[in-house]
């Protein structure tokens, strides 16, 4: 039988709160680095790997991404849109838009973060393992003010923020968490609909103890988040010295 093509999901609904004034009149997914829309580069990265069915999610100001992206043609996708009304979290968001993401693996990532990983291959490792999610991991100077999870020799992970596997033995390799994911369907029973939730606070600590496999995958290359003005000035930064 032939395995579904996986999907893919961006997360756009933030507020963009440390952004502003910058986004109270412009989505953060909206907002222009290295001349071009934050969201075009998380569509580009997934159609790259051959991820053509996308679903977006909206909240804030939503209609303007709704106008830009359309239905996704233009980029070389096929773009639906979840409408979260109230703003339901990075877990919530996921659950809500179960409709369009069942049927098969998924992949989710951020609308306000530029990374040039290579899907396809993460995915075929995420299969190969049998893993119910995959978690796109890296070191960083940065990344225990993120959170830390913990992997073992075989890159399950055993130690998720403060939450430790039962059993967990030998030394773990301390990462930090990108925001891109691979996701199969089970997720959704660790998923309440209709209720805002955080799948590093909730979903992933009650995966761990109930033994499911969850594995890393490190990743070492381009990463830039832009949530503050700081990270979006170092983004532009980076643009600008490849020129």
């Amino acid at each position: 039988m032939t395995t579904p093509a996986p999907k893919g999901m961006i997360l756009a609904a933030g507020l963009g709160m440390r952004l502003r004034p910058l986004t109270e009149h412009t989505p953060k997914a909206l907002l222009t680095v290295g001349g071009r829309p934050l969201i075009d580069y998380s569509v580009e990265v997934l159609v790259r790997s051959g991820i053509t069915d996308i679903v977006v999610n909206l909240h804030h100001l939503g209609d303007q991404i709704r106008r830009h992206l359309g239905g996704g043609e233009r980029l070389g996708a096929r773009i639906r849109y979840s409408e979260e009304r109230p703003l339901l979290g990075s877990g919530g968001g996921i659950a809500h838009a179960r409709p369009l993401l069942e049927g098969g693996t998924f992949v989710t990532l951020n609308a306000d973060t530029i990374i040039d990983v290579d899907l396809a291959e993460v995915i075929d490792l995420h299969r190969r393992r049998g893993a119910t999610a995959t978690l796109v991991l890296r070191k960083d100077p940065r990344m225990e003010d993120y959170g830390l999870i913990h992997v073992d020799g075989a890159g399950r992970v055993r130690r998720f923020l403060d939450h430790l596997q039962a059993g967990a033995a030998g030394p773990l390799e301390p990462y930090m968490y990108t925001g891109v994911q691979v996701l199969e369907p089970r997720v959704f029973s660790y998923m309440e609909n209709g209720r805002a939730f955080s799948m590093t606070a909730d979903t992933y600590p009650a995966m761990l103890h109930a033994g499911e496999p969850i594995y890393g995958h490190p990743f070492g290359g381009v990463w830039l988040t832009v949530g503050t003005p700081e990270e979006l000035e170092r983004a532009q930064r980076w643009f600008d010295s490849r020129d």
